[in-house]
C-alpha cells in the first residue's frame, strides 16, 4: 500500500480550501496542523458577513494598479493564513507549536502573525515575492519549506 506523505495530504487539503476563496486575484487556502491533527482552516476573502469584491464591482487592488506583494493593507479581504489563525483564536484553540500548510508562501503580514502565534513551521506550494517576508523568516526560528504536489489531480490544478 502506498500512502501520501503528511505534507502532500495536508497540502492537498489546503488546496481544496482555496476553492472556497472569494478573492478575484488569487485563491489561497491554509490549514493549521499539530500532532497530525487539523486545528483550524482558512481561505482568503472578505470579513464574515461583508460583501465580497465581486459584489462591489471588482478588485480594489486591481482598480488601483497595486502590484502583487505590496501594500497588503489595500484589500478588503483577509488572507487564508490570517483566517486560519483567527478561527483558531475565535474557538479557543492554541496554535503554539503547530505547522501551517498554505497554497501560497505567506506575505510579510501573515509571516508576522505566524511568528507571533507560535507556529513553528510553514509548508507552502507556490512561491510569493515579498522581500520583507523573506527577511522575517531569515531573522526568525521559523522553518519555511516548499512542497510539490501533483496539482493536476488536485482541485485547483494549474
Amino acid at each position: 500500500m502506498t500512502r501520501k506523505s503528511k505534507d502532500v495530504y495536508f497540502s492537498e487539503i489546503a488546496d481544496l480550501l482555496s476553492t472556497r476563496s472569494t478573492c478575484l486575484r488569487n485563491n489561497v487556502g491554509a490549514v493549521i496542523v499539530k500532532d497530525s491533527q487539523i486545528l483550524s482552516t482558512g481561505y482568503n476573502g472578505a470579513p464574515k458577513g461583508l460583501p465580497h469584491c465581486e459584489e462591489l464591482g471588482g478588485c480594489m487592488r486591481q482598480r488601483m494598479g497595486v502590484k502583487s506583494g505590496t501594500h497588503h493593507e489595500l484589500c478588503r479581504g483577509l488572507h487564508a493564513e490570517q483566517n486560519a489563525i483567527i478561527q483558531a483564536a475565535y474557538h479557543g484553540v492554541s496554535v503554539k507549536g503547530a505547522k501551517i500548510y498554505c497554497t501560497t508562501q505567506p506575505c510579510s503580514i501573515c509571516t508576522k502573525m505566524i511568528i507571533n502565534a507560535g507556529i513553528t513551521e510553514v509548508i507552502y506550494m507556490e512561491g510569493y515575492e515579498d522581500k520583507l517576508a523573506k527577511e522575517l523568516v531569515e531573522q526568525s526560528n521559523l522553518i519555511f519549506r516548499q512542497v510539490d504536489i501533483d496539482r493536476k489531480h488536485s482541485i485547483n490544478g494549474k
